[in-house]
């Protein structure tokens, strides 16, 4: 009979079609998203971009050709799992006009999407699905009406296909070559096996997924990724550049003369994805069509996986923003090994065109270059970083007489409260971002989170050059959270914002800083008017060891405290930190909108259900010892902190309380029911379980398995499958390629689990990869986590 009933129970589980969770969590998830906002170089308009709704599963079922870490659509020549845009609305600052862009094919699938230097122009790719191609679009704002520019076919393998001249008049383009045959077949009989060999050199690495296999593949990845260099103008003329390879990236200089074309070559590598394949660095002119070959960066299979190690040789190739065509690069002086003590760490070097003379030395760094922030000839700022300490340093230079490092801050990256923020930037005659100074020039301005023990409150602040001090221009205030987008005027101290509350979701705003005028530029509604009232706090509370501890707690709408104790459902992500006081420190605001997507637990508020969401669990190392050395008693000690705090506030019951977590998280919520027993049930989606199948690093843990083979094992729920009790729900997705979360860790945790009697249930969702995109499997996936916390918690 027992026999029977398993057959009779596995027959069901294998008629189970796609579900929908409960109606109030489906209207949620269907809610459409807020648009992406983008500001023109001129800063007179506001552009918006509208994200299509979720895919079908019938779109994630089309052919897919996965290689050198790519997933490729064959039929357009594209990436396989792109987001699109299904409107463009322009929306006026300096007045009150809003433009819906006109003559978009019907359902168009708009990809990237780029403004024109001079501000008149908006360029976008469509994926022309019935035609099997990606196409150039273009339209001009004077008419508001979109063309597409040109019948040539985009190749679109490496994302972005399309670059804008400086003129503002012709774009650079990746095609497909106009005679490409059709792709070659894989070979049906075996013509050798396939070997892969390594004499004697080190040569480890992370676990990579979709690499190449074979020669097929290889040929395969040279049909698809091979592009022809073309110009486009915008009156539809179209002119052949005379390049044909495996064009990774394309960058026009800032003067429109010249393009920095970076390509990929054999040998291909059967360990790493494309982006480690060797690279050819060349320079075309583009009036006379000739090529300086700048760099041949060879395979880097040979790396130490340690953090702050790179290449030996040039790395970093770019054009300077601020000069008409200066190309600059970084070479390491230390072999390219932190562990090396040098004085100078890297080096930054340029070359000016015709791009034939000596390359040049223009600034010497003790830290790893961390980037460049151009200005002026006289202005620029270089970053630095160290990882063994988390240090950061900022310095100002003068690219004419780089002859001095004049030091902006320095700080631990992991101190959020001591975050300076980024340069605010404006765009240069080239249509290229530089520093954005005032009238004089003697003062830069900064965009900042503004980090605090009271929440984020974002800031605006002016860093006076001549004699170094800082002024708070402005700075967000509750009940708003409202986060500068750009600077619009520095002389008249016009920004333009979005701001939100609890109650209020986020909208554009422009914000005089002299008259506090207010001015609304959005009216974006309440995606989520189910949500309102939904009552948001942000609890703090310390970790037995002293450590501060955060989390965001959501109650239910019509909760009353009358009420009681509530069922709990906690989500996190554990976060790595060297140094106590840092990891202590609060992320987030009170005074944010809800944050919904496809896996939020807040949906579990309409259940009747508490959600302690985002809780901070820091796992910290002492500097002696690394952070993972005492992963699980940091791990358990963060989440018993959590719900004492939440149980003496009196809105959990310590009795059902559930616990989910995807990828990382889903790792954390398998060692917690492992190694404790808070918990009634548990969900993990997309995790990995047995860490010696990612034993050369995974996360920031740096040390190889053989290293540290006491803290892989450990750390693998997989070791303690028979200490597992409490009832655990596993999803994955089939197509998963995230490095480490291959779908076999689910696969074998489940049968580790089943093997020991463990309550285990284990959801394969067909075509998904790491984060599930079609709206069956997210409503399944969510219809499952539903029923099984309303079964177990």
């Amino acid at each position: 009979m027992r026999e029977n009933s398993i057959i009779t129970n596995t027959q069901k589980m294998n008629e189970i079609r796609y579900q929908l969770p409960p109606i109030a969590i489906t209207e949620l998830v269907d809610a459409p998203a807020l648009p992406i906002e983008s500001v023109s170089h001129n800063k007179k308009w506001l552009l918006l971009k509208f994200v299509q709704g979720l895919k079908s599963l019938a779109e994630l079922a089309q052919p897919e050709v996965r290689i050198a870490g790519l997933r490729i659509n064959p039929h357009t020549n594209g990436p396989s799992r792109a987001t699109f845009f299904s409107t463009l609305v322009l929306k006026s600052l300096v007045g009150e006009d809003e433009i819906v862009i006109q003559g978009l094919p019907e359902h168009a699938k708009i990809g990237s999407v780029s403004w024109s230097p001079d501000s008149r122009k908006i360029a976008f790719t469509i994926d022309n699905v019935s035609e099997g191609r990606i196409e150039l679009w273009m339209v001009e704002l004077i008419v508001g009406v979109a063309q597409r520019l040109s019948h040539i076919k985009l190749n679109g393998v490496f994302g972005h296909p399309f670059e804008w001249l400086a003129d503002s008049e012709g774009l650079l383009v990746l095609a497909i070559p106009p005679n490409r045959q059709i792709p070659p077949s894989r070979s049906s009989i075996p013509q050798g096996p396939n070997i892969q060999e390594n004499e004697g050199i080190k040569a480890p690495s992370r676990t990579h997924q979709d690499l190449i296999a074979d020669a097929d593949d290889e040929a395969l990845l040279d049909f698809y990724a091979t592009s022809h260099l073309m110009l486009i103008k915008t009156d539809g003329q179209t002119r052949s550049l005379s390049v044909t390879d495996t064009i990774q990236e394309i960058g026009p200089s800032p003067d429109g003369n010249h393009v920095l074309i970076k390509t990929k070559h054999r040998p291909y590598s059967r360990q790493l994805p494309v982006d480690n394949f060797p690279t050819r660095i060349d320079i075309l002119t583009i009036s006379d069509g000739s090529i300086n070959n700048v760099a041949n960066l060879p395979l880097d299979e040979s790396l130490p996986l340690s953090f702050d190690v790179v290449p030996t040789g040039p790395r970093n190739h770019d054009w300077r923003h601020d000069v008409p065509a200066t190309l600059f690069w970084v070479e390491a002086q230390d072999g390219g090994d932190p562990k090396n003590s040098v004085e100078i760490r890297d080096i930054v070097f340029i070359l000016e065109a015709p791009f034939t003379a000596t390359p040049q030395a223009l600034v010497s760094l003790p830290l790893r270059y961390g980037g460049i922030s151009w200005g002026t000839s006289t202005l620029a700022l270089l970053c630095g970083l160290r990882w063994v300490d988390r240090k950061e340093i900022l310095w100002r230079f003068n690219p004419t007489h780089p002859n001095e490092l004049i030091k902006l801050s320095e700080r631990s990256f992991e101190d959020v409260y001591s975050d300076p923020g980024i340069p605010a930037l404006e765009r240069n005659m080239y249509g290229r971002d530089i520093l954005l100074t005032n009238s004089s020039g003697d003062s830069l301005y900064w965009i900042g989170a503004g980090a605090s023990s009271e929440g984020e409150r974002p800031f605006i602040d002016e860093l006076n050059l001549v004699n170094g001090t800082r002024s708070r221009w402005w700075q967000s205030a509750g009940p708003y959270y409202e986060v500068p987008i750009a600077i619009i005027d520095v002389q008249e101290k016009v920004i333009l914002t979005c701001r939100e509350s609890q109650q209020d979701n986020p909208n554009c705003f422009l914000r005089n800083l002299i008259t506090n005028q207010l001015v609304k530029v959005t009216n974006f509604p309440n995606p989520y008017p189910s949500l309102f009232g939904l009552n948001k706090k942000i609890i703090r509370y310390r970790r037995s060891d002293g450590v501060e501890l955060s989390a965001n707690l959501y109650l239910p709408v019509d909760y009353n405290p009358s009420d009681g104790a509530l069922p709990t459902l906690l989500e996190a992500y554990p976060s790595e930190f060297r140094d106590r006081d840092n990891a202590g420190q609060l992320h987030g605001s009170p005074y944010k909108f809800i944050n919904l997507y496809w896996g939020s637990s807040v949906y579990w508020v309409t259940q009747g259900y508490a959600v302690l969401e985002d809780l901070s669990i820091p796992i910290v190392g002492d500097g002696i010892s690394e952070a993972n050395d005492t992963y699980i008693e940091q791990l358990v000690a963060s989440v018993q902190a959590a719900i004492e705090e939440a149980v003496r506030l009196g809105f959990v019951d310590p009795e059902r309380i559930g616990i989910m977590g995807h990828s990382y998280g889903a790792f954390m919520v398998a060692n917690l029911l492992a190694h404790s027993s808070i918990f009634k049930a548990g969900i993990a989606r997309s995790g990995a379980y047995n860490r010696t199948l990612t034993p050369f690093g995974f996360q920031n843990e740096h040390r190889s398995y053989w290293e540290a083979p006491h803290v892989y094992n450990q750390m693998s729920p997989f070791n303690y499958a028979d200490k597992i009790k409490a009832p655990l729900l596993l999803i994955h997705g089939e197509a998963d390629n995230n490095p480490g979360t291959f779908p076999l860790q689910s696969v074998r945790f489940y049968n580790a689990l089943k093997g020991h009697g463990a309550t285990v249930r284990l959801v394969m969702l067909p075509l998904e990869s790491h984060s599930y995109t079609a709206r069956e499997s997210i409503m399944h996936t969510l219809w499952e986590m539903n029923t099984w916390l309303n079964k177990y918690v």
